[in-house]
């Protein structure tokens, strides 16, 4: 299961990560998270030790939706080296998601 993370440890899990990170910015209300939720969890499994998936509730974690400017849910956005490289918003296919990681 992808990794739940809130304000409280995203720096330790995404920021000083040493493989790049995708996080999952979601809300259990929102459908399309839904239908991506399965997605990220392929990745989970298909990227173990290459990189890690996250999970972040806006709803829980505003702070966090705010400082990385989330305006539109699923957004993911990339991580390396502990900087956002790139933010992918809607449902995207799992190839979009491995191109961000450069895998």
């Amino acid at each position: 299961m992808a990794e739940i993370i809130n304000s409280k440890n995203f720096e330790q899990e995404v920021l000083n990560s040493d493989v790049p990170v995708l996080v999952d910015f979601w809300a259990p209300w929102c459908a399309p998270c839904r239908s991506l939720a399965p997605i990220m969890e392929g990745l989970h499994e298909k990227l173990q030790g290459k990189a890690k998936v996250c999970k972040v509730n806006i709803d829980e974690n505003p702070d966090l939706a705010s400082k990385y400017n989330i305006r539109g849910i699923p957004a993911v956005i990339t991580f390396k080296s502990g900087k956002d490289t790139e933010m992918t918003v809607g449902l995207s296919r799992e190839e979009k998601y491995l191109q961000t990681l450069g895998l």
